[in-house]
């Protein structure tokens, strides 16, 4: 099972201020997201997700599809699936850069959740999960 990892969406008060930045960073097909390191288990994290922090929770993630190499100033770029998928808010502090996450500790998506959450119009989820009730 891949790994995961989780990153403060800086600068994004919700999600749909993320997915406003991840549609304006899109370029053929994919999300490039610049780190100054490279995970030391880049391989393992290759198939698993980002997991994206918005106002001290996660709300959602993307499939970390792999990493480059940009020449000019040696940084990593992390390549992401455009999709941003919703998941059930999970509390988690800021922290700088990112953290790897375990599969067992990520939180399930809306879409798979059987609660019947995904139903809900995203401006009463938002809310919810702003006053933390989901």
């Amino acid at each position: 099972m891949p790994l995961n990892i989780s990153k403060v969406a800086v600068g994004c008060a919700s999600l749909d201020a993320l997915q406003a930045r991840q549609r304006l960073r899109l370029s053929e097909g994919v999300v490039p997201i610049v780190t100054r390191f490279r995970p030391k288990r880049a391989d393992e994290l290759i198939g698993g997700s980002i997991y994206w922090i918005v106002k001290h929770r996660i709300a959602a993630r993307q499939v970390i599809i792999g990493f480059a190499d940009r020449e000019e100033d040696r940084r990593i770029i992390i390549r992401l699936d455009p999709l941003l998928v919703p998941v059930r808010a999970l509390p988690r502090r800021a922290h700088q850069g990112w953290r790897y996450l375990d599969p067992a500790d990520a939180p399930l998506d809306l879409d798979g959740d059987d609660t019947g959450l995904a139903e809900l119009p995203p401006q009463l989820t938002a809310r919810l999960v702003a006053l933390a009730l989901i």
